[in-house]
């Protein structure tokens, strides 16, 4: 690998890059079959087709009797299918003569000869052994039964691939006779937090600083899809940090801080080390610039030997993993793992800018492991002017009020406070946007766990219908907000937020 380059990638082109990446693995990745009791969450790895008619048999849509042919109609005399008739779950009954009823159940199924079902409210048993259908509502051939295959027939498809399976889903599954589904594996991800100066526990103090990224990027993963072996902290030495990304047997490596040119910045230098393919280093967006995406070199001799003496001397005491063996999730895959790493994830060390290196490298790659489609872009008019970089993308946390997005106040490089109360974050192009201008705007992923009947593609859809169609019903008032709508309080967005957006600015 070359050394590091100081020409950034464009935000638009990163992030091509980065879905792009991994076409090859997860074309060759084999499905997981899992129990309907464990796939809700995950993504279908092939198409849902249909195992049996739905329904598989005529059944009745309602509590009433079924008939045959035009009234009024004989009732059985046999005190039992007075009472209860045919019930759901029994097999086929006797066939129904012409001119003859008999009671049946919602769901179950039509006698051979019935041509109707009429409800119970619609139709008068007078006693005398006859049933009449109201006046008002004459009997029409067929009405009230659900024909064998009404909903579809077998080898129909339901879902295409790449579907998020819902309870619905679930549903949808089973009734269509399916026990078990083939679902995507998810990719496994290990989290590597670096830097010496990070506290696990307690108040900042002697020059350190609580450790953020640790509690926030796995679990940030796994909304994205992913299984999360572990998070392990590591020191800032340079064969520490080597041995840790040789040794890993994790689909993605996501490694945080250390991806600049100081002297203690030790990814670059590993990259280098292993032989890995830089396929993005550096992106032309504020915060997050030094984030990198890596391909990592195919397991070789010295790659097995690191993670063989890392896994014999590793304790639940070791300085190197001071979270022990527990943070580790239980594997998809049991057993020894013993491919390296494939792709690594650079993202910078300050908690904004590492959110930016989520979402521009890390989102997209772990999409296309997990099989889902591309989200539809989901622009908003800005309530406020937001200042641009004079070159490069912005990625500004914003709240939607009403039909517009508003920017919020702390969204510097080091700033968790703005995010963490952010529906998204607008994608603010060089030199900046007035108000009112369409902006895309990047969903959370669990912003989209409250609509998670859909599937995950009418689901990015079903976002942007509903924010044009919000503005479309608001267009008299579109770009207006209530002072209270902001907390920014009329001040313009990008000044004094702490965050310096000069070209001058440091790393982020």
């Amino acid at each position: 690998m070359d050394e590091p380059h100081h020409s950034p990638t464009s935000w638009p082109d990163a992030r091509a890059i980065a879905a792009r990446a991994a076409v090859k693995e997860a074309a060759h990745a084999a499905p997981v079959m899992r129990p309907l009791s464990e796939a809700l969450g995950q993504v279908l790895a092939a198409p849902l087709a249909a195992l049996t008619d739905l329904p598989p048999f005529d059944t009745s849509a309602m509590d009433g009797w079924a008939l045959a042919g035009p009234g009024p109609w004989r009732l059985p005399t046999d005190d039992k299918d007075q009472d209860h008739g045919i019930l759901a779950g029994h097999g086929e009954a006797a066939a129904l003569p012409d001119g003859h009823a008999v009671r049946i159940a919602t769901g179950a199924r039509v006698p051979p000869g019935a041509t109707a079902v009429l409800r119970s409210e619609y139709g008068t048993a007078a006693g005398d052994g006859w049933l009449h259908a109201s006046a008002a509502h004459p009997v029409v051939l067929g009405q009230d039964i659900r024909t064998r295959g009404q909903e579809c027939r077998s080898g129909d498809q339901l879902l295409p691939a790449g579907t998020l399976v819902t309870p619905a889903v679930l549903g949808l599954a089973a009734a269509a006779g399916y026990d078990e589904l083939p679902t995507v594996r998810r990719p496994r991800v290990e989290v590597l937090v670096l830097g010496d100066e990070l506290l696990t526990e307690g108040l900042p103090h002697d020059g350190r600083i609580r450790d953020a990224l640790g509690p926030m990027v796995g679990p940030w993963l796994r909304a994205l899809g992913a299984e999360v072996t572990g998070t392990r902290r590591l020191a800032d030495e340079a064969d520490v940090v080597c041995a840790a990304v040789a040794g890993s047997s994790a689909d993605v490596v996501v490694t945080t801080g250390g991806t600049a040119a100081g002297p203690v910045d030790h990814v670059h230098p590993t990259l280098r080390r292993l032989g890995a393919e830089l396929l993005v280093d550096g992106v032309a967006v504020r915060p997050g610039h030094p984030m990198l995406l890596a391909r990592l070199a195919p397991e070789n001799r010295e790659n097995r030997e690191n993670r063989e003496n890392r896994q014999n001397r590793e304790n639940p005491e070791s300085p190197q993993n001071p979270e022990g063996p527990g943070n580790s999730e239980e594997s998809e895959t049991p057993g020894p793992q013993t491919r390296p790493a494939r792709h690594l994830v650079g993202l910078p060390g300050n908690p904004l800018a590492a959110v930016s290196g989520l979402l521009t490298l890390a989102e997209p790659l772990l999409r296309t492991l997990t099989g889902r489609p591309a989200p539809a872009p989901g622009p908003a008019p800005l309530a406020e002017a937001v200042q641009g970089h004079p070159r490069d993308t912005r990625l500004v946390p914003v709240a939607f009020r009403q039909d517009a997005a508003v920017p919020l106040r702390f969204n510097g490089p080091a700033m968790l406070r703005g995010i963490a109360v952010a529906d998204g974050l607008a994608v603010i192009p060089p030199g900046g946007a007035e108000r009112g201008t369409e902006v895309e705007v990047l969903d959370l992923p669990w912003s989209a766990i409250a609509t998670e009947q859909l599937s995950y593609a009418d689901q990015t859809r079903h976002a942007g219908q509903t924010r044009h169609a919000d503005r479309a019903l608001r267009t008299p008032q579109a770009g207006h907000r209530t002072p209270q709508a902001s907390p920014r309080k009329d001040k313009p967005a990008g000044h004094g937020d702490g965050e310096d957006i000069s070209p001058e600015e440091g790393p982020a």
